[in-house]
């Protein structure tokens, strides 16, 4: 037995060595087999693959189809800072992950996209899972932005069409630059797409998809750069002992060494020992740069389609957004993929590259061929709207382009675009409510203004143009005279001038147009109040007097008018025989007794008595001013005038207003007008909402206007829009302007302009933007160049800059300067206008034709009286 067990350990080493000679032919076989059989197992290998593919792509599909869009509007004032905008990064990384288990990872991912389609100029909306849309719609920038549910977006097929994929080149550790919010890190993309025309098809969107960094392939990929890394020092550390072993040996065999080997005594011993430098610790941070840490760092893919119908134009269009994003380069930079052969470039656009770009781009997948790494920090200038820091241009659908004869559009300038085109842009008449235009002297203000109204008169618009310098009607006359127009004009001019000066006429309280006789009366009190400083504090004996004398006038006109003789109604001028001649005032009183409410009968039969007679003059001073003036006199003194605002508003009447200066007889005239303007458009009340014709008046110079009747015009502002009257006002100064004025101009413009002018003059509107642009920049503009800030479809645009519209240039065809004469005597003659002499006349013998007319109508009243007496 002892003698069999070494056989028997024999032959299990034996059988062994068979074994691993077994598994050796076996596995050369099996080599040899695939060696010889490659095709199969490449063919199996492929069909794995492809199967697995398959799957995966159905599997992503049907998770890309379950994606919610939420679309980002910023406000003018949108300002976030850096803390923000990192936590919206957060947001999106940590929104990417909510899709269901089995979805691949292709398909988890949060979309960014920027997209000028020429609705706005840079549409900013998120697309991603479903399940995140809780979480992005609660975004760390506040009210400054709002969120919208956005539908899916469907573009027109163009004509021409150019795709780009953009890759992060570059150290694979090194960051992007770091861009200042400050301007905009958009900016340079919306400067990109600032010339795109809708019209033309032109298209340009950009696709950022953000999706967290799988933890495997960063674990790899820190694998790589640290074993890199020890091998470039160890390199480093080789190349250096080389070099000093070739110093060392320089220099021992330099016959300086020797001698001074010999001199010292120390000849014949060996060489020196030399230390070679041992390579140094790689440090992690230094080494892995930004992919030192997990958090917070994120993949990317940048995708750009840029399109038109216009040939060429894509292509521009890319050329430009690919310098925009040469903006965000530093140690890393994005590239387009792709090679250049010649003329042609083989990327995106052409094969194999387009399926792959085709299929990410319809199903938001994120797959980039490599991978582009990125921290948060890197795309903060991406991950949010374009700020209150943006310059963004103006598009047609911003502020539509003015059509000669379009009555829903109000012309307002000339707009450059940054492509240098043209082009005169308006806002909407009915959403223009009030305009306030600013600048110094000769600036443009009135010139625009004129166009403004000349395009409004031929679109078929009612307007009144009070100017008390007349210079705007010379400029406009050969604009309106058209045969369509003349009927409609009307010029009442107070500036007599030449051998035969006419002039028309106006009765403030005249009743045969059928006016309210306590409004007459108001109107005209008030207007003398407003021009005389007058208040209940400070003359209410004054306001007394004359608001019951005036309703004993206006008493007279009205019997008057429904006696069918409105040709004898009193006027202004009254004033003084019926506060000083007994035999008139009896006459007049006894006439109009049964018109008079009793409170007035009242006042005249036991207050009036008591006053002395020295009381009278402060109300008959104005008056007695009115009436040494020849014009002014003939134009108040006549007892129907022909000068109707109210009938101008409801029959679009052009109504050319040219005061005789700003002097107190002036603005006496002036106040009354405009007070008139305020009862008659008060006096649309009576008329449905939907029947009221817009009408538009412009005031130049408010600094005068607003000098007669500042309590008046500000009323104006605040009140006409509900009647669909609408002002527009001019001053050099606004800071001249009473501050009820002013206070109701600023807060109910909704269109605010300035042309140049000293800065001190200017800072009251450029604060109202925020002083963007500040006083000094809208100071410095040139002749006819406006800053403005103007609302459509309820939103403000602007302050934007817009040269203001020439006549001679934008109405040029319209221009007819062969009939200025025809139009000048139709428009006098619409007025009323007569020669003035024959005016003064008229008005020194009213006094008569009144006298008679009421001793007549006491007659018959009396008559009337005795009749009803004797029949009782």
């Amino acid at each position: 037995m002892d003698s069999a067990a070494p056989s028997l350990t024999g032959q299990s080493s034996a059988s062994a060595s068979g074994q691993l000679l077994g598994l050796a032919l076996g596995i050369v076989h099996a080599v040899g087999w695939v060696i010889t059989y490659w095709w199969a197992v490449a063919l199996a290998a492929v069909a794995v693959w492809a199967a697995g593919e398959a799957v995966l792509r159905r599997l992503a599909r049907k998770a890309s189809a379950e994606r919610m869009a939420l679309e980002l509007v910023p406000s003018r004032h949108f300002d976030p800072g850096l803390e923000e905008i990192f936590r919206r990064g957060v947001q999106l990384a940590r929104a990417s992950t909510s899709m269901p288990w089995w979805a691949p990872r292709r398909s988890k991912a949060v979309q960014v996209r920027l997209r000028a389609d020429g609705s706005s100029p840079l549409r900013y909306r998120i697309e991603g899972p479903a399940g995140g849309e809780r979480l992005l719609s609660i975004t760390p920038f506040g009210p400054a932005v709002t969120v919208n549910r956005a539908r899916p977006l469907t573009d027109k097929p163009r004509t021409h069409v150019v795709r780009a994929e953009f890759l992060l080149r570059g150290r694979p550790t090194a960051p992007l630059r770091e861009v200042p919010l400050d301007p905009d890190p958009l900016q340079p993309l919306v400067d990109a797409v600032s010339d795109l025309r809708a019209e033309l098809g032109d298209l340009a969107e950009l696709r950022l998809d953000i999706q967290r960094a799988p933890k495997w392939a960063l674990r790899a990929r820190r694998l790589q750069l640290m074993s890199n890394a020890r091998r470039a020092e160890r390199q480093e550390a080789q190349r250096a002992a080389r070099w000093v072993r070739q110093d060392s040996l320089g220099i021992e065999d330099s016959l300086t060494w020797q001698l001074q080997q010999l001199a010292t005594g120390k000849g014949g011993g060996g060489r020196r020992l030399v230390m070679p430098p041992v390579p140094r610790r790689v440090d992690p941070q230094e080494a892995l740069g930004k992919l030192a840490e997990d958090d917070h760092l994120v993949r990317v893919q940048l995708l750009v389609m840029c399109a038109s119908n216009t040939e060429g134009r894509a292509q521009a269009r890319l050329a430009q957004l690919q310098a925009a994003l040469d903006v965000f380069g530093g140690g890393s930079r994005w590239a387009m993929r792709g090679w250049r052969v010649g003329p042609w470039r083989i990327g995106a656009d052409r094969w194999p590259s387009r399926r792959g770009f085709e299929r990410r781009w319809a199903l938001g997948q994120c797959q980039p061929p490599r991978p582009n790494w990125a921290r948060l920090e890197e795309l903060a200038g991406l991950l949010k709207p374009p700020t209150a820091h943006c310059r963004l241009p103006l598009l047609c659908g911003d502020l539509p382009t003015f059509t000669h004869g379009n009555p829903e559009l109000l012309l307002q300038g000339i707009y450059r675009s940054p492509d240098g085109r043209r082009r005169l842009v308006a806002t909407y008449a009915k959403e223009t409510l009030f305009e306030v235009g600013v600048g110094k002297a000769g600036g443009g203000k009135t010139e625009r203004a004129l166009a403004q109204a000349i395009g409004w008169a031929h679109a078929g618009g009612g307007l009144m143009f009070v100017d008390p310098h007349r210079d705007s009607w010379p400029r406009a006359v050969p604009f309106l005279a058209h045969a369509d127009l003349m009927q409609r004009i009307a010029l009442i001019d107070l500036n007599a001038h030449g051998p035969a000066p006419q002039v028309s006429c106006w009765n403030p309280i005249g009743m045969h147009q059928g006016q309210a006789a306590h409004e007459v009366v108001e109107a005209t009190a008030d207007a003398y109040a407003s021009v005389l400083g007058w208040d209940d504090a400070t003359a209410p004996r004054a306001l007394t007097i004359l608001t019951a004398a005036l309703a004993v006038l206006v008493a007279v006109n009205e019997a008057a008018c429904q006696a069918g003789r409105p040709h004898d109604q009193t006027t202004v001028f009254h004033l003084r025989p019926l506060l000083t001649d007994p035999v008139f005032r009896t006459t007049a009183l006894t006439a109009v007794e049964s018109r008079l409410d009793e409170q007035t009968r009242s006042w005249w039969r036991t207050v009036f008595p008591t006053l002395p007679t020295d009381a009278f003059a402060v109300v008959l001073n104005p008056v007695a001013r009115l009436a040494a003036n020849p014009v002014t006199r003939a134009f108040l003194g006549q007892p129907a005038g022909a000068y109707n605002i109210r009938a101008a508003m409801d029959q679009r009447m052009i109504v050319w207003v040219c005061p005789g200066g700003n002097g107190p007889t002036d603005r006496l005239i002036t106040a009354l007008l405009a007070r008139d303007l305020l009862r008659a458009v008060r006096s649309r009340r009576d008329t449905p909402e939907d029947q009221r014709v817009p009408f538009r008046p412009y005031f130049d110079e408010l600094i005068t206007l607003t000098g007669a009747a500042p309590e008046t015009i500000a009323s104006m502002f605040e009140d006409f829009r509900k009647y669909k009257v609408h002002v527009h006002g001019m001053t050099q100064l606004l800071a001249r302007l009473p501050i009820p004025v002013r206070l109701s101009l600023v807060q109910n413009a909704s269109t605010l302009a300035s042309t140049a002018g000293s800065q001190s003059a200017i800072a009251p509107i450029t604060a109202e933007w925020g002083d963007r642009p500040g006083p000094d920049v809208v100071a410095a503009l040139d002749r006819f160049e406006h800053y403005m800030s103007l609302t459509v479809d309820g939103r403000r645009i602007g302050p934007v800059r817009i040269t203001g519209p020439h006549l001679d240039e934008v109405f040029a065809d319209y221009a007819r300067p062969g009939l200025a004469a025809a139009l000048e005597h139709a428009a006098r003659a619409t007025a009323g206008a007569a020669p003035l002499g024959q005016l003064t006349d008229r008005a020194d013998d009213q006094l008569t034709r009144v006298s008679n007319f009421l001793t007549q109508h006491c007659s018959t009243t009396s008559a009337v009286h005795l009749h009803k007496k004797d029949y009782k």
